[in-house]
């Protein structure tokens, strides 16, 4: 009886360690590469083109994830920017919390500044927190926030934001005024479509925005990008 309960054992185990590592993504939320046509996927987190300079826990692939009702809404508005030869292109979604958490065990190693040349040249690393740029939540992991700009789909140049996504300063703020006309007539095309289908822009960050009527305001997800 001992062996046949040690043959058995085995494959439960496994089973069990299966699951504790691989985490279905939510019936609530979709894989937007796959949802809409044309849409360009650059995940920051997902390698080391970012402000800490490394992959960032939860992103295991290269996938972009978010509710149905985000991705819904994000379809409308590339469906209307379509029309103008025009497209997304999108560097962040649904995050993980244990991403989050990454990020503020990061910001309190003040000695690791890897990528403080290109993301936060003029901020002290231990005003993080103080400044609001690190925090403990983030809207990202109730999956219908989405970090993007506009591209020209033929060329895949990206509209002249005035800075770059995730650049930590007043640069990034949307009425920044020491931007060229251009720069903030392109800040501006892309806040029009985005409210225009649903979505709700943040002072600070150009690039970030999200669904008016999230359907999961106080749920903070941590299935990982798999």
């Amino acid at each position: 009886m001992k062996s046949l309960r040690f043959i058995f054992l085995i494959p439960l185990t496994y089973l069990l360690l299966s699951c504790s590592i691989k985490q279905n993504v939510p019936s609530t939320f979709v894989d937007l590469s796959s949802y809409i046509p044309q849409l360009v996927i650059d995940l920051r987190y997902f390698g080391q083109h970012n402000f800490i300079g490394r992959p960032i826990k939860g992103y295991d692939r290269e996938k972009l994830y978010a509710s149905k009702e985000a991705a819904f809404a994000l379809l409308q508005a590339q469906n209307e920017l379509l029309k103008e030869g025009l497209g997304f292109k999108v560097f962040d979604a649904y995050r993980p919390q244990r991403a989050v958490d990454h990020f503020q065990s990061w910001a309190k190693d003040i000695a690791d500044t890897l990528n403080k040349a290109e993301f936060y040249p003029d901020v002290d690393k231990r005003d993080l927190f103080k400044l609001g740029y690190i925090a403990a939540k983030s809207g990202h992991s109730r999956g219908s926030t989405i970090d993007l700009t506009i591209i020209n789909l033929k060329s895949k140049e990206e509209l002249d934001m005035g800075s770059n996504f995730d650049y930590f300063g007043e640069i990034s703020h949307h009425n920044y005024p020491s931007i060229s006309t251009q720069q903030k007539a392109n800040r501006k095309k892309l806040k029009n479509i985005m409210e225009k289908h649903g979505f709700k822009a943040i002072d600070e960050e150009w690039w970030h925005y999200t669904l008016k009527n999230e359907p999961f305001k106080d749920n903070y997800f941590d299935f990982p990008i798999q």
